[in-house]
């Protein structure tokens, strides 16, 4: 199969790239990082102003009405970039639960907000240091009020509200629903925590009887974050695999400026192999992408395999380029001047932001066997 992104979606991929160039080079990245501010709110005005925010919303919720492929675009330029900006959190996340999940009153409430940009939205989960389950999520929701605490809640210092998973009594997966909650109301006590990367804020939110309103149908939570997390990851692996590749030449490029005994570093040997196995552990993980973003195009049957496979793959390569990256930049590429810890520190956070790798190779295996049995 053949397949390829479409002239308009090459020129949508082409126009955030040029956003991001004028806006936020590594340097802006860097003033993130430096701690003078938790997110380059520029950099996510200018976004917010071609309108990517509202991507995949559709029209009727104010949104642009377009789809995946689009917001798959973005999303690998933005990875590209490094961008300091909550776009995970408040679009692959808190609107994707909005459209799967919410009713026809949320959505309208909510979902034109989200497109211009007036509010950050993001997805609350994690309780601890286990993947959240069923038999694991202890945050209460009753009577119209949340009780509960959820960790490194990204950019949980910085957005509005947050779509909070819960347990609302029932048995097995109908234990778990979903919640919104706004975060600057009563009874909401935020506070930031430091991760390996600075420039994607987090934080650990604690409820106490905070006025929350049940998102969607009770009891279906488990199965609405199951759907959005499969989506988030196809997303998140773009992301990913735009970091490799700005790892990737960021290395071949330095390769070919870079003197050693009188020849550049990028005619030995060791060298060439570096820079050659992050290139074929990138295309492996752009084949997973692409065929992801096949199927959460069309909600194909094998979305969730789809998903699984784009994740794991690109959590990889994302790895790999950005640790040989350093290397290759050599102790230049240790200090704190080299921007090379820029994808070094996202490869890292990106890599657990969804649950890590295991996790997912966990889930593809259960996914396979499923479907071979079925």
């Amino acid at each position: 199969m053949n397949f390829d992104f479409s002239d308009d979606q090459k020129l949508l991929k082409e126009s955030v790239r040029k956003l991001l160039a004028d806006k936020c080079d590594l340097g802006r990245v860097r003033k993130v990082l430096d701690g003078d501010e938790p997110f380059a709110k520029d950099v996510w005005d200018g976004l917010v102003e071609m309108g990517v925010t509202g991507t995949a919303i559709p029209e009727e919720y104010g949104g642009l009405g377009l789809g995946a492929l689009e917001l798959c675009v973005v999303a690998e330029e933005l990875g590209r970039s490094a961008a300091p900006v909550p776009f995970s959190s408040s679009v692959y996340l808190a609107t994707e639960a909005l459209v799967v999940a919410g009713t026809e009153d949320q959505k309208h409430a909510w979902l034109p907000k989200l497109a211009s940009g007036e509010v950050i939205g993001t997805f609350a989960m994690a309780e601890g240091f286990t993947a959240a389950s069923p038999r694991t999520v202890e945050a209460g929701f009753k009577g119209g009020k949340l009780n509960g605490t959820k960790v490194a809640v990204p950019d949980g210092d910085i957005a509005d509200f947050a779509i909070v998973l819960v347990n609302t009594g029932g048995s097995g997966d109908r234990a778990l629903s979903l919640v919104i909650v706004d975060l600057k109301a009563s009874g909401v006590t935020i506070e930031t925590v430091k991760t390996i990367d600075p420039t994607r804020s987090h934080a650990n939110i604690t409820f106490k009887d905070a006025p929350a309103e049940l998102m969607g149908t009770e009891g279906e939570g488990w199965a609405s974050t199951s759907a959005v997390f499969d989506s988030a990851a196809i997303l998140m692996a773009f992301e990913q695999i735009g970091g490799a590749e700005a790892a990737m030449w960021m290395a071949r490029d330095y390769a070919l400026e870079r003197y050693a005994f009188g020849r550049l570093i990028g005619s030995y040997q060791a060298i060439k192999h570096k820079i050659a196995d992050m290139y074929v552990k990138l295309e492996l993980a752009r084949s997973n992408c692409y065929f992801g973003a096949m199927m959460l195009n069309d909600r194909g049957a094998e979305l969730p395999e789809a998903a699984a496979a784009a994740r794991i793959s690109a959590t990889e390569a994302y790895r790999y380029a950005a640790q040989e990256n350093i290397q290759v930049h050599g102790g230049i590429g240790y200090t704190w001047e080299a921007d090379t810890q820029f994808y070094f520190r996202r490869s890292k956070l990106l890599a657990l932001a969804l649950g890590s790798a295991l996790e997912w190779k966990d889930k593809l295996v259960t996914r396979l066997e499923t479907r071979n049995a079925a």
